[in-house]
Order: structure tokens, then C-alpha cells, then sequence
């Protein structure tokens, strides 16, 4: 993990538009300028990245201190009532993670699926299923890469945060990716410095201290209405309690990784390092 003052490293989920070239190795140069310290590739359209690529990017972000993860494709669905779908879903999760350790990428981000006209104790099963067979071949791979599952943020969606941390509990190999924001649009609550801790505290209890010395965070502003999520937003646009939100990571010192997923992530993701910077100078 790159060299840093903070326990915490911030950046950004794909390549900022302010980057002069759009591309991964534009971007890397370009967070490392803004004194940003992580990126997440984003492979949601699928896994394109050839493996000269890869190689070259890794050696990017080794260079200049960066540290790296990636997001696997969008069109995840481990609980499709169709096979072909499901098989179709393990090959997108395998091919993401097979490409994330070419870049020396150490996590891969999902989302898990869909509850359908299945019930979520139904659903919960099928995914737990799938998730090991795919944590099975990467293990048989000897793959050094994390899967993560992410906590969601529409009431259609597998991945509550009793949900994630359960099965993060059962499976062997599986961690969670906490997207407070997800969790904020999901009922319309999780967003006081009371619903932070508590949530920390839950991840500590069920998962073990370790969990929040290696943490995966996504974060943005949101848009939501009674069913979850509607859009991101930036974060002095929203209604997200970031000041609550920071001084909470900072009361647990936890550490790792935070992804900024806002329109403006680059800048967001600038303003959240000062805060917290500013935040563990006062302590």
C-alpha cells in the first residue's frame, strides 16, 4: 500500500473527466497531481483491458505510490433464474479479477444481483453458491485478488448491510465493499454521525477489528426516492452528512481504501482527504 500520513487513502472510481486523455494510465498521473492516492478501474462495460495494458498500468500506479481496484461489469446477476446467466455472471467476476492482478490491482467490487420473484432468504442461498464456486477457481488460480461485494442501493437489489456482512461472515475469501451512500438511499436514513458509528461498530462485531484495517469504502452524493437510489450526486449537493460521515472513520481509525463516485469525483475526493486530514490533525 502506497506510503501515506493517513490511514485512509482517497480516489476515485474511473477516469476523472477533468484528465487530460481519457484513459487508465492518463488518469493515474493525473490523480497522483491532485495528491489523490487510489484509483478503481472501472470495468462495468465489461473486462477490455489487454494485458500489455494491464502491465503497463501497473507499473504506473507502482511508480508513482498508487494503489489500485477495479469494479467488475455491471450486469452481474448470480441469482438469474437462467443458468446460462449465472455461469455468464462467474466468468464476468473470474475475467475482472484475472485482469485486477495484472494491474497488481488488490480488490475486485461487484454487485451480487437481483432478488427477482425469489424471497432474499431464497436469494441469499443461490448467490452464497455462486460467489464459491467463483471463490473456489481463484483460489485454485492462486489469484492474489479480494472479491468484494458491495452494499446496495435500490430495495430491488441484493445487498443489505446485514446481508453483505453475513455472508462476508460464511464465505471464506469474501469481503465487503460499504457504499455509505448506498446504505444513506436505501431506507432514506444511515446518515447521522450516530448511524456511522453504528454501522462501523456492526462491521467490527460480526467481522472482527481486522475488517476495519483493511476497508474498501465507495461514496458520493445521492438521489433517492421509496425504492433506493435514483442518480449520483456531488456531495455539497446532497443531503449526505459527510462531515458526521468522516469524523465517525476517524473516531474508529479505520483504514484502507475510499472511492469517490461523484459527478465531480476528483474534487470530492480532494475535499473528503482534506477533511479527514483536518479532522485526525485536531485529535
Amino acid at each position: 500500500m502506497p506510503a501515506s500520513a493517513d490511514r485512509l487513502l482517497f480516489g476515485t472510481a474511473g477516469v476523472p473527466d477533468s484528465t487530460p486523455q481519457t484513459s487508465t494510465l492518463s488518469a493515474l498521473q493525473h490523480l497522483h497531481g491532485l495528491g489523490l492516492d487510489c484509483l478503481e478501474m472501472e470495468f462495468v462495460r465489461g473486462v477490455k483491458i489487454g494485458s500489455d495494458t494491464a502491465a503497463k498500468v501497473g507499473a504506473k500506479a507502482r511508480a508513482l505510490g498508487l494503489s489500485l481496484s477495479a469494479h467488475a461489469p455491471y450486469y452481474v446477476n448470480l441469482n438469474s433464474p437462467e443458468p446460462g446467466k449465472r455461469l455468464q455472471s462467474q466468468d464476468h467476476l473470474l475475467r475482472s479479477a484475472r485482469a485486477a492482478a495484472l494491474c497488481g490491482a488488490k480488490s475486485v467490487v461487484f454487485h451480487a444481483g437481483y432478488y427477482g420473484a425469489s424471497t432474499p432468504e431464497k436469494t441469499y442461498e443461490a448467490i452464497r453458491q455462486e460467489i464459491g464456486q467463483v471463490l473456489s477457481a481463484l483460489r485454485a488460480e492462486r489469484s492474489p485478488v479480494l472479491l468484494r461485494i458491495e452494499t446496495m442501493g435500490k430495495s430491488s437489489q441484493f445487498g443489505t448491510l446485514d446481508e453483505v456482512l453475513t455472508l462476508c461472515k460464511e464465505v471464506e475469501g469474501l469481503q465487503p465493499c460499504l457504499d455509505f451512500s448506498h446504505l444513506h438511499a436505501r431506507q432514506g436514513k444511515a446518515n447521522s454521525y450516530l448511524d456511522f458509528h453504528r454501522i462501523l461498530r456492526k462491521v467490527e462485531k460480526r467481522l472482527g477489528k481486522a475488517a476495519l484495517k483493511n476497508i474498501h469504502i465507495h461514496i458520493s452524493g445521492i438521489e433517492y426516492n421509496p425504492k433506493g437510489e435514483v442518480r449520483h450526486l456531488n456531495l455539497p449537493d446532497s443531503d449526505f452528512c459527510y462531515h458526521e460521515w468522516i469524523q465517525a472513520l476517524g473516531d474508529f481509525d479505520v483504514e484502507g481504501t475510499v472511492v469517490c463516485e461523484s459527478p465531480a469525483r476528483e474534487t470530492d475526493a480532494a475535499m473528503l482527504k482534506n477533511l479527514y486530514r483536518s479532522y485526525r490533525l485536531k485529535r
